[in-house]
């Protein structure tokens, strides 16, 4: 099976900039050995023979035949740079979002749900306050019952472009997007993915998964230098992990430069997120018409940024 759009120029819409490389072989997934594998395995590389479902459940869930690997094989056995690894670990510790806690249920979001009055709300539900009070003669304010509306959980992919060196101001800025995005979802029943792409593309951490920021940073960070970059194949990784959810609002978060250089055109694919927002790169090559265009089809937001400390702020735009 194909994604719908995987071949060809997306519709309607002007020519990329730069030609891509077309690939002949099937890209490879690697991705943590439990649970069901995001694609369906295909025959070695280049003979475009799919091999059928492949571990677990063999749930076919994208459509894009992949090779499937252990990430374990990908992940560099020697540490990188110890003063690399040291800032990664410091700006995911410390770095975090701060959204003041009023803000956390956007007005007219979520479900509508009675509860003890706790100074937010002032939409008194008159028949279940009545109850209350009929059993206590004394009350208290937290005896009163209001309408509030109540956060719909959120899932959320961060999509990071992995080609080149991951090295300096990159790592920096992968380090704060990770530690910024657990602390905006820690807590809360929220959950976050971490998908690395390059030609090809590893679930660095998936959904189900509670790894501490730190941790996952460490991770992506042994992910070793790759040279071209497959938006496309990036984004259906990520497109197939958030259908495995079931939280009512599922957003991706891509992080790159956007220059494609590999694979079928990114566009039609980001038409099917519910949600695709785009921290785009502009210290170096870029492609910000790209970057637009998916961030516009993915029904989402764009955002550019040069350094580690743009990032925050530019997440707080992007998800608020």
């Amino acid at each position: 099976m194909r994604l719908p759009g995987a071949s060809g120029p997306a519709r309607g819409l002007a020519p990329l900039r730069r030609r891509p490389k077309q690939l002949t072989e099937a890209p490879a997934l690697f991705q943590s050995g439990a649970g069901s594998p995001l694609v369906g395995a295909a025959g070695p590389r280049g003979t475009g023979r799919a091999t059928g479902p492949v571990g677990g459940q063999g749930v076919l869930v994208t459509g894009q035949r992949a090779t499937l690997h252990d990430v374990a094989e990908l992940l560099e056995e020697r540490a990188p740079d110890r003063e690399v690894t040291a800032m990664a670990q410091r700006i995911a510790r410390r770095l975090a979002i701060r959204r003041p806690r009023a803000e956390r249920v956007e007005r007219g979001a979520g479900r509508l749900a009675s509860v003890p009055y706790r100074y937010r709300s002032d939409d008194i539900d008159l028949d279940r306050t009545i109850e209350v009070l009929a059993e206590r003669p004394v009350p208290e304010d937290t005896d009163i019952v209001v309408r509030e509306r109540m956060r719909s959980r959120r899932a959320v992919v961060l999509v990071v472009d992995v080609s080149g060196s991951m090295r300096g101001e990159k790592a920096r800025i992968a380090a704060a997007t990770v530690a910024a995005l657990s602390a905006d979802l820690s807590g809360t029943g929220d959950q976050l993915a971490v998908v690395a792409f390059w030609s090809d593309a590893a679930l660095i951490e998936p959904l189900a998964g509670h790894e501490p920021a730190g941790r996952v940073v460490g991770r992506l960070l042994r992910v070793p230098a790759r040279g071209l970059t497959n938006v496309h194949f990036g984004l259906a990784v990520a497109h197939a992990e958030l259908a495995r959810s079931p939280a009512r609002r599922r957003a991706a978060v891509l992080l790159t430069d956007a220059v494609h250089n590999a694979g079928p055109d990114p566009r039609e694919l980001a038409r099917r997120f519910r949600e695709l927002h785009v921290l785009v790169e502009t210290d170096g090559e870029h492609d910000l018409p790209l970057a637009a265009d998916m961030a516009r089809l993915g029904h989402g937001r764009l955002a550019r940024i040069t350094t580690h400390r743009d990032v925050a702020p530019a997440l707080n735009r992007l998800l608020r």
